[in-house]
């Protein structure tokens, strides 16, 4: 009897830690055409989207833990998500102790790739994993995540998740 209590008493711990554990806040603004997730409240917004600038930021608790810039970029028809990435490694090469890592595929609402790169700033080794994702012929949104190499490795996990969730919104 008294093991059924403890049972009892777990599960209905587990019950209602599971809303605690998928606490999740959406992104949404009347100036973008977009949305995402932010899996933790540690994220929070720097920068917000207005009539003039489109630009939203986002820190993880600090700048170098963690930060994200959404970009949209309009490509000419007929370019590849490679094109696009180089086009953005040119500008990246220029930091010091720049090392371009290989690009991957990737599947989330929007699918596309994923450019890793590692460079020096203020003695501190640094990294930046920026995700490109196309919304049709002409327009790609790129996910920018730069952070301390090792702290943004360890938040990797949200960085992914944020970009799975990026989507476009509704038209009516």
């Amino acid at each position: 009897m008294k093991s059924r209590k403890v049972l009892y008493s777990v599960c209905l711990a587990l019950l209602f830690a599971l809303p605690a554990l998928s606490q999740t806040a959406s992104f949404s603004d009347i100036n973008v055409d977009y949305t995402f997730n932010l899996p933790e409240e540690a994220w929070k917004q720097t920068v917000k989207p207005s009539t003039t600038s489109p630009n939203v930021e986002y820190v993880y608790g600090d700048r170098s833990n963690g930060r994200l810039e959404v970009r949209r970029i309009t490509v000419k028809t007929g370019d590849t998500l490679a094109d696009t990435i180089r086009g953005e490694e040119q500008r990246l090469q220029f930091q010091p102790g720049y090392v371009a890592s290989k690009e991957e595929d990737f599947k989330g609402a929007l699918s596309g790739k994923v450019f890793n790169y590692e460079y020096i700033n203020a003695g501190r080794n640094m990294s930046g994993r920026f995700y490109f994702l196309k919304a049709d012929d002409k327009t790609v949104y790129v996910l920018r995540f730069t952070g301390q190499r090792d702290k943004l490795r360890s938040v990797r996990n949200q960085t992914d998740s944020i970009a799975r969730t990026f989507s476009l919104k509704k038209t009516k």
